[in-house]
């Protein structure tokens, strides 16, 4: 079993000297492309072979104060446009930088209008990111046109949900047209913090959506692989957790005291992740995870076990880029894949290495954890480990609990409690079948 080397004890390698070097020199190319434009965009004011002057005489002085003044202010006004583009065309934006982003992302996007209105607000919250005067008017345009579709083509917008669910569709389409127009108040304010706060609440109407449009898994998995548990959709797993003795206490809300257990939910991603979801959530349903200790190290919380069976299934890696997973193949993040389902987001989900000689195969049964430290990440903001495991899911309620986790607290009881209608099992078998 490998875990990755920020829960091992010994000092990883990419925190010597050596080791952060070789790393910037690696992962230079990945902000090339924004630098660049943003580079671009400082040129401006272009450049001149000014004659020589006298640089002690005071009036020479006063003349260069009042250039460096004037500089400043025209690169940041005119050029702001530049510095936009530069932002949205740098490698990082194709990065969720949220678990919220993240799952939405991985949601088939069988609705082309849909998925047209999710781009125009997600660019909205890129623009926010912009530290100059940001493009209201861009963003006001944004939003008065998806306004429109959504009152003119209701239908466009609704189609492809099924027909026994068209009442939560009308719910959510409302709901949908309320949140446009407290984005549209709030940008007209020029209020980045109530800007950025409708743009969430619209981006989580629009998954909702897009959820209940997603007919399942839209690709075939590999023959090789129809014998393992696979996940169709969406689960949630709840975890109900308790300290060990003379472990202290949880505690889950601010003034409302300690207590000596707490629950976590894991929302289960099987759009990205059908195999080792399938795994995780069939251990749920078969109860292996039930009064099984955990074990703190470094920045993760392991779930090792033992177990009697344990197998391995193929280490499943879905590129943001493409359709389908590919299989017991990493990612290569120094050359610009982006795994769907990022492992540098706190409360990340997923399973380890069966085999400490090789990265192709997943343990069936142990999983992490991960409790992502940015002071631990490269220069891109993305863990060491980023494309070498499978994430399978994020924890999504109880995250204030994670921190609290130590060595020798357990799961009381594991339970599927959304979701279970995806998890697909292929007859019994003793064991899994061997990886080839």
């Amino acid at each position: 079993m490998w875990v990755p080397r920020t829960m091992q004890t010994h000092v990883p390698r990419e925190t010597t000297t050596e080791g952060r070097q070789t790393m910037r020199e690696k992962q230079g190319h990945v902000k090339q492309e924004g630098r660049g434009r943003a580079r671009q965009g400082t040129r401006c004011l272009g450049r001149t072979n000014p004659t020589r002057v006298d640089t002690d005489h005071p009036r020479t002085k006063v003349v260069e104060k009042i250039v460096q003044v004037l500089a400043t202010a025209f690169v940041a006004n005119a050029c702001s446009p530049l510095d936009a583009d530069a932002l949205l065309n740098s490698p990082n934006r194709l990065i969720p930088r949220s678990v919220e982003a993240a799952l939405r992302r991985s949601i088939p996007a069988v609705n082309p209008t849909v998925e047209d209105i999710q781009k125009k607000v997600e660019k909205i919250g890129f623009l926010l990111r912009i530290p100059q005067r940001k493009p209201y008017g861009s963003m006001q345009s944004d939003v008065e046109l998806v306004s429109k579709i959504v009152r003119e083509s209701p239908q466009e917008v609704l189609q492809g949900i099924p027909d026994d669910q068209s009442g939560q569709g009308e719910r959510l389409l409302n709901q949908l047209s309320l949140g446009l127009d407290k984005l549209l108040v709030a940008i007209n304010q020029k209020d980045p913090d109530r800007t950025s706060t409708a743009v969430a609440n619209v981006l989580g109407t629009v998954a909702e959506i897009e959820i209940l449009q997603a007919p399942g898994l839209p690709y075939t998995l590999p023959a090789q692989y129809s014998e393992y548990p696979r996940l169709t959709g969406r689960a949630t797993v709840r975890f109900l957790v308790e300290k060990a003795q003379d472990g202290g206490e949880f505690v889950v809300a601010v003034g409302g005291g300690g207590r000596n257990d707490a629950q976590i939910e894991i929302v289960v991603d099987g759009y990205s992740a059908p195999i080792t979801g399938g795994a995780f959530v069939s251990n749920v349903e078969a109860g292996k995870y039930n009064s099984m200790e955990l074990v703190k190290n470094g920045t993760a919380v392991l779930g090792a076990g033992p177990f009697e069976d344990e197998g391995s299934i193929p280490l499943e890696m879905k590129p943001s880029d493409s359709f389908e997973p590919m299989y017991r193949l990493p990612l290569d993040v120094l050359e610009g894949e982006v795994p769907s389902l990022p492992l540098s987001l706190y409360g990340a989900v997923a399973m380890v290495h069966s085999d400490p000689e090789s990265s192709s195969a997943s343990s069936s049964d142990n999983f992490f954890i991960y409790l992502y430290d940015p002071q631990q990440s490269g220069l891109s903001g993305l863990s060491f480990e980023e494309g070498q495991f499978a994430v399978l899911g994020y924890v999504t309620g109880g995250r204030e609990v994670l921190s609290q986790l130590q060595t020798g607290d357990r799961i009381l009881k594991a339970e599927v409690v959304q979701g279970k209608e995806n998890l697909l099992i292929p007859p019994r078998q003793e064991s899994y079948p061997e990886l080839t």
